[in-house]
């Protein structure tokens, strides 16, 4: 298991389940049938976590989540989606 931090959050990941985006991109097989076994697989860019691949079927991922980690997620799509409008609303 390795740790990764960002800022005051830590990210506990399976060293097992970790890809950089060079395996990825040559051998995506390789991360599927990790995912197959382990239910995730996490992708490095730049040597830090960018990408979690995650079985679609498995919905025990989703309903790990905490009710605050599911604020976080829908707040930042809905950031991204409409910030160009957010930035006109605030002049």
């Amino acid at each position: 298991m390795s740790y990764f931090y960002f800022g005051d959050d830590t990210m506990l990941i399976d060293t097992k389940t970790i890809f950089s985006m060079t395996q990825a991109n040559q051998n995506f097989s390789s991360v599927a049938r990790s995912v197959d076994k382990n239910g995730e697989a996490v992708v490095l860019k730049n040597n830090k976590p960018k990408y979690l691949v995650i079985d679609m079927d498995n919905e025990d991922f989703i309903l790990d989540l905490t009710d605050d980690e599911k604020i976080d997620i829908v707040a930042k799509r809905v950031l991204n989606r409409y910030l160009p409008a957010f930035k006109e609303l605030a002049k």
